[in-house]
């Protein structure tokens, strides 16, 4: 695990102690080293299930491809936008380098992480940067208004969630997905349960975006730079469906009952946006609206909660 974060975070003295003209160099060889490493994580040795390097970071067969996409982002981003960043002065092309690298850590973080509650903090300040790309370097003046969803659309929907974590701590003791699989499953009845149920998905919902609550990510597609699209579409929308696929674990006794909602709402977001793709003439507005109906269909596949579901998703 560490084998990539430290070199991660060694990539931000690399960024700010380059001489100008060799920075975008630099940065594109040290990133698609890390990147080079990570592909180390896929082979696997471990009976178990999960290879840790310490109680905090732990790898499984579920979250080491995202880390190895997450790690191959990084140097196709820098490429991607290194044409219409290096105008601009020197500092500011190493605050953006900077923002992308502390993203691609924070999205390390989120998915090695064993304790929910630290992928909670690292889920929301991936949040961060990628606001800060999309109002800073976005192309239309609309960018300020998209950044203003983004942050109340994913903001709103999380707040629940730290709640529900926080509830769960206090009912079982523990939030290590290494522990939680083995807890007592909760007897869940009255309406405080139903609420606390919808409170743990709601969050990663937005994330995904389910239909109706995907207003937010057009927007931000359309805005954002080419570099915030790529991991906009690639990574955080992961996020949400990988968030979703740790907590079903806890939530099953009411899942059966309660799943469905939102799986007829993720059924006729797929017709939906599909049928508004075939309207569409700006190309990025067309990728947000498709993953909005790929998603729809990662999130069905997660909420009926078979093998065959899950595997699929």
């Amino acid at each position: 695990m560490l084998k990539v974060l430290v070199p991660t975070i060694m990539l931000f003295p690399t960024i700010w102690l380059t001489s100008p003209k060799w920075l975008w160099t630099t940065t594109t060889a040290h990133s698609l080293l890390i990147a080079l490493i990570s592909l180390t994580w896929l082979k696997w040795t471990s009976e178990t299930g999960w290879t840790s390097s310490n109680m905090f970071m732990a790898t499984d067969p579920l979250s080491t491809p995202l880390l190895v996409l997450t790690c191959w982002l990084l140097p196709l981003m820098i490429l991607a936008s290194q044409n219409h960043i290096s105008p601009e002065p020197i500092s500011r092309q190493r605050s953006y380098i900077m923002l992308l690298a502390s993203l691609q850590t924070f999205l390390i973080m989120a998915f090695g992480a064993t304790e929910i509650i630290m992928f909670y903090i690292m889920f929301e300040a991936t949040l961060i940067p990628t606001l800060i790309i999309i109002t800073r370097w976005g192309n239309q003046t609309e960018r300020l208004n998209a950044g203003t969803y983004f942050l109340f659309y994913t903001l709103a929907g999380s707040l629940p969630l730290l709640v529900a974590l926080l509830l769960l701590q206090q009912s079982t003791g523990t939030l290590s997905m290494l522990v939680l699989q083995y807890s007592q499953p909760l007897q869940l009845d009255s309406w405080g349960h139903m609420i606390w149920w919808a409170g743990c998905l709601i969050a990663f919902l937005v994330k995904m975006p389910l239909y109706g609550v995907h207003l937010w990510l057009p927007k931000a597609h359309v805005e954002a730079p080419v570099a915030g699209s790529m991991v906009l579409a690639a990574v955080l929308l992961k996020l949400g469906g990988y968030g979703m696929m740790r907590v079903m674990v806890m939530l099953d006794p009411l899942s059966k009952e309660l799943a469905y909602p939102f799986i007829i709402l993720a059924l006729w977001g797929i017709i939906m946006t599909g049928s508004i793709c075939l309207r569409q003439t700006d190309l990025k507005s067309l990728i947000a609206y498709s993953s909005v109906s790929h998603m729809g269909l990662v999130a069905g596949g997660i909420l009926i909660q078979t093998p065959w579901g899950f595997s699929g998703a």
